[in-house]
């Protein structure tokens, strides 16, 4: 098994922190796993990008060209990636913010109001966890647990008392992945 994962949209929503956290499950899953976060100019507003290779052998380049899984959260995002998605592959489209449709027809396309669910589950903020979700519900990469119980140790206690509603989101993420 291995998944190149490219995760993107505006800076501001979890971008990184995605890509960290579910680098860190599947790094305790035993996996290896690359992870190359894309910080400069669009720390807040501007396009964010965050690529995670998971693999169960060696990986020779942590840099990613045509994803096999590709989580856009916003519409410039959309358009930037689809085409790049490898043929077979995973997009998964935010349709509280993206409006056009995919044009590929050789890509699984799963279509999720990511940032509508996220405040049903208590915070428009944490859409990212409900992608999160949804894309273990669609690819079972790592165990749903593994991410959650990973969170724990990259969540500054600080925000420990957020862990709960993450869960929720990454729960609710799941169960419509999982249809």
């Amino acid at each position: 098994m291995k998944e190149e994962i490219l995760f993107a949209g505006f800076g501001g929503q979890g971008i990184m922190f995605m890509g960290k956290a579910i680098a860190y499950a599947a790094m305790n899953e035993g996996k290896h796993v690359t992870w190359i976060p894309s910080y400069g100019a669009e720390v807040r507003g501007g396009t964010a990008y965050s690529m995670v290779v998971i693999s169960d052998e060696a990986i020779a380049s942590p840099l990613i060209k045509e994803p096999t899984i590709c989580v856009a959260m916003n519409s410039p995002s959309f358009q930037k990636y689809e085409a790049k998605v490898k043929t077979k592959g995973l997009l998964i489209i935010n349709r509280s913010l993206i409006d056009s449709e995919a044009k590929r027809k050789d890509i699984e396309i799963l279509n999720i109001p990511i940032t509508a669910l996220a405040s049903e589950a208590g915070d428009h903020r944490i859409g990212n966890m409900v992608a999160l979700g949804a894309l273990l519900g669609k690819r079972k990469i790592i165990a749903l647990e593994s991410l959650i119980n990973g969170l724990k140790d990259i969540v500054s206690s600080t925000y420990h008392n957020l862990l709960s509603v993450n869960e929720k989101a990454i729960r609710k993420g799941f169960e419509h992945g999982s249809r």
